[in-house]
């Protein structure tokens, strides 16, 4: 088997008004005459160091189980700069948000060979991580169609958007840990992540997403979220789904 590939890149962005690092993992079959659907990963140096992704990744595709993607990780800076980013009250949220839909998707599409079309792009993020791809493909589901949550934050903000949002057009993985329910935060106090998450759940199911729930015993932690690391590749890449005639636009 071949050996994927790592890149470290950097990105200006314009809304942000900051450079970002990148972490992009190619499938160890790459090839620029091939194309391939693309994870953004918020907190991508955890997923691939904590959440195994790059290994499920390889060990699931090479055995024909799932489609080879791109993944773009995408490291915070400080546990600050992650809260702004990330929270859905966060003061560049909304910010952070519109450079992955107007300035991050541009870019992966004009230097790496994609599909270029909502189904095969994918958000994935683990807390706050979660709750910012969520929110970001409830507002631009036509942009993302997929996203993949690993115990999400979820406010009252989040549950409306669901309410609203279109289900025909977002894809979504979803766990929560059956003792998530006094979780520490950053702003040193406690939070009950179970039951929003659980309300989310039932909104979700109700309005008929294409949709993948499960509520582990565990806690808000990576120890319990690995497993499900590879579930969500499993559920998501369908091995057929980007290799209808329909799809090679």
């Amino acid at each position: 088997m071949a050996d994927a590939k790592m890149l470290e890149q950097k990105i200006w962005s314009n809304v942000l008004n900051e450079e970002l690092d990148l972490l992009i993992y190619l499938p160890p079959t790459f090839s620029p005459l091939s194309k391939y659907p693309f994870f953004l990963v918020q907190d991508g140096k955890d997923y691939f160091q904590f959440g195994k992704l790059a290994r499920f990744a390889d060990e699931l595709a090479e055995s024909k189980q799932i489609q080879e993607a791109i993944f773009v990780g995408i490291p915070y800076k400080t546990v600050e700069d992650r809260r702004a980013k990330y929270h859905p009250n966060g003061a560049q949220n909304e910010a952070y948000i519109r450079f992955l839909a107007h300035e991050l998707v541009p870019y992966i599409e004009a230097n790496f060979p994609t599909y270029h079309m909502g189904a095969s792009r994918f958000l994935m993020g683990d807390s706050l991580g979660a709750s910012v791809s969520l929110k970001a493909a409830l507002k631009y589901p036509h942009t993302f169609g997929n996203a993949i949550l690993h115990s999400p934050l979820v406010t009252d903000e989040l549950m409306e958007l669901a309410n609203n949002a279109n289900p025909a057009l977002v894809k979504i993985f979803h766990v929560i840990g059956s003792e998530e329910t006094e979780v520490p935060t950053t702003d040193n106090d406690v939070a009950n992540f179970l039951e929003p998450n659980l309300a989310l759940h039932r909104i979700l199911e109700a309005r008929g997403f294409e949709y993948y729930f499960q509520e582990f015993e565990g806690k808000h932690r990576w120890k319990y979220w690995q497993p499900f690391v590879k579930e969500a590749l499993q559920f998501m890449l369908d091995k057929e789904q980007f290799e209808t005639e329909d799809m090679t636009v």
